[in-house]
């Protein structure tokens, strides 16, 4: 009826240490993200696809971090924390549901860069408001549909070992760990579903990737070369740091591989990943820093002359 999540063991001002830093984080990536959805929202200057495919990469790293962080900071500060099966399952399916969609969600962005660089003539007739959004509440979709179908299974588990997760969320793999049920369909599963919205992602990023980069250095001025790169470089970050860690802990994982490494990777892109999407989407970004600019001013206006 319920486990008991590890999380990092250690003495008590390390993890005290450990709870400072992950509040912070978690603190600065919803300030951060919030902050970009009020901009795209409010400023004109961001009404385009690209703005419009970080605003929903903003709301799905709130989701994330929600569904993950509060119950660590717990986890930590009492060094371990007992969860129910039930809010163990909709940890996982919350978690599941916003990974697989972030997944796509990078996809299609690499794929905006790609038609925006290469083929910038058909851009407004490939990415138009009604598509763009439509492929925003079809990745939803399909993101709930992946977390359902292993919470089906997962729910029909029978647990009659330790009831101890060793890791710093209910994820799917620690919890197979525990089951005498026969997990051999659910673990195919992982690696089949790993096709279409994880490896299948990776090979069309990097293949729009390549594309970008050859029409960049066609381009015969350095400041056009480096203005087409700029736009592109901050995703090629946030991607390469998500993936990776996300192919290190489902596809090429070995059963070698420590706990404390898996919960690290793990951290990376629950954690890491959503405080790093707005610094270095915003930061890095002279459009934003402009929409923030106009804000500001704006709400000075309105104090003054209030």
């Amino acid at each position: 009826m319920e486990f008991f999540l590890v999380g990092f063991q250690g003495i008590q001002y390390l993890r005290i240490l450990l709870f400072s830093l992950l509040l912070v984080i978690f603190c600065g990536t919803l300030c951060g993200n919030l902050l970009i959805i009020t901009l795209v929202s409010t400023s004109r200057i961001l009404h385009t696809p690209m703005y419009f495919f970080i605003s929903q990469l903003s709301i799905s790293d709130i989701l994330l971090i929600s569904d993950i962080v509060p119950n660590l900071l717990y986890i930590i500060l009492n060094d371990g924390g007992v969860i129910t099966f039930i809010n163990c399952l909709t940890q996982c399916f919350f978690f599941l549901n916003t990974e697989a969609f972030e997944c796509l969600l990078l996809t299609v962005m690499s794929y905006d860069r790609y038609v925006a660089i290469c083929n910038p003539l058909r851009y407004t007739s490939i990415m138009t408001s009604t598509r763009c959004v439509t492929l925003v509440i079809i990745f939803w979709l399909l993101g709930a549909v992946f977390g359902l179908t292993y919470i089906a299974p997962l729910s029909r588990l029978k647990f009659c070992r330790q009831n101890n997760i060793d890791h710093v969320f209910c994820d799917v793999l620690p919890l197979l760990e525990l089951t005498c049920s026969d997990t051999f369909i659910i673990q195919v599963q992982v690696y089949v579903l790993s096709i279409p919205f994880v490896i299948i992602p990776s090979i069309i990023i990097v293949i729009s990737y390549v594309k970008i980069i050859r029409a960049i250095l066609r381009i015969p001025t350095n400041i056009s070369r480096q203005k087409a790169f700029s736009t592109c470089s901050s995703h090629l970050i946030v991607v390469s740091i998500f993936f990776f860690s996300l192919l290190g802990v489902y596809v090429f994982s070995k059963n070698g591989q420590t706990p404390d490494i898996n919960k690290t990777l793990s951290l990376i892109y629950t954690v890491f990943t959503p405080l790093v999407n707005p610094i270095i989407y915003s930061f890095r970004n002279k459009d934003m820093k402009k929409a923030a600019q106009e804000v500001i001013q704006k709400h000075i206006s309105t104090i003054i002359l209030a």
